[in-house]
This record gives C-alpha cells, structure tokens and sequence, in this order.
C-alpha cells in the first residue's frame, strides 16, 4: 500500500502543477475547450469523451463506496469535476484509514 501512496502523491503533485502553469497560461476556461474538441469528432474530442466516461465511472464508484449517502454523492460529484486530482487526494486519505484492500474498494460497511 505504502507504494500505491507514493504514486498518488506523485500524481497529485504532478496534476496540480501541470493545472496550475494551465491555467496561468490559458484561463479557466476549459469546457468550451474540452467540448469544443469532442464537437469536431477528431482524436482530441475521442480522447475527451473517454475521459469523460472515466469521470463519471469514478464519481459513480465514490458515490456507491459511501452507499450513496448524501456526503457520498458529494464526494462523487467531487470525483466527477475534480478528476485525478480529486481521485489521488481522495485515495490518499482512504488508504491511510483503510488497511484492507477490501474495505478499500467496497468502503468499510460492504468489507
């Protein structure tokens, strides 16, 4: 577990870095962007809206682990609009209070 850690705090920093030179160069306006190339129907826009789908797996998963609960949607939401760099902050507090895997992935009340 100790090397799953040290890969999302790398992917953490990695992400926040790569989002915050981002946004000093180009602004927070990322959903005309990002919709804007899955309109043209070229990689790029293939690229994001398999991404897209990855989110929302992600989001739904967060929400299922917390039993759907209203904190649970909140955090899927998070997962939905943050990304990675939701998902890596997220996995790190759950891996520091989780040490079974499963309670991991099913959340402690499923484990």
């Amino acid at each position: 577990m100790a090397n799953l850690r040290i890969l999302l705090a790398v992917i953490f920093v990695g992400i926040a870095g790569y989002t915050a030179v981002t946004i000093a160069n180009h602004g927070m306006n990322l959903l005309p962007a990002f919709f804007g190339d899955m309109a043209e129907m070229a990689w790029p826009g293939q690229f994001n809206f398999d991404f897209m789908c990855m989110l929302l797996l992600s989001g739904l998963w967060v929400s299922w682990r917390h039993e759907f609960s209203p904190a649970g949607l909140a955090l899927g939401l998070l997962a939905v609009f943050g990304g990675a760099l939701f998902l890596s902050a997220y996995l790190l507090i759950v891996t520091a209070k989780e040490k079974d895997v499963r309670a991991l992935l099913l959340g402690s009340g499923r484990a």
